[in-house]
């Protein structure tokens, strides 16, 4: 086997591992895949609405590392699936700063 391609399975050993351990930590969790230009990011969405993100340094490492998770994984981050992520306080306060030209980072 190439040195390449151990090192890719190392990797996507890593990213199904962070992204088991969120699964595990909030009662399962569902995903979508999306490219970054370099990579790609993975939003993962927990049952118990909490969600977050894990970035695969390309789209082929982050299909096989949720394939390898054994999540479920949308087409795209909208309707019922969007519709299952929780937001609080901060998220909220954030977006607003955003539109009315409040501070953006760090804040």
């Amino acid at each position: 086997m190439a040195k390449t391609q151990q090192a890719d399975e190392r990797v996507v050993g890593r990213v199904a591992r962070r992204i088991g351990a969120f699964s595990k930590a909030h009662g399962g969790a569902e995903g979508q895949v999306a490219y970054l230009g370099r990579g790609a990011r993975i939003v993962l969405v927990g049952a118990d609405g909490d969600w977050g993100d894990v970035v695969a340094p390309s789209y082929e490492i982050a299909e096989k590392a949720v394939a390898q998770a054994g999540i479920t994984v949308h087409e795209s981050f909208d309707g019922e699936f969007a519709g299952k992520v929780r937001t609080g306080p901060y998220e909220w306060s954030r977006m607003a700063g955003i539109q009315v030209g409040g501070p953006r980072n760090g804040a």
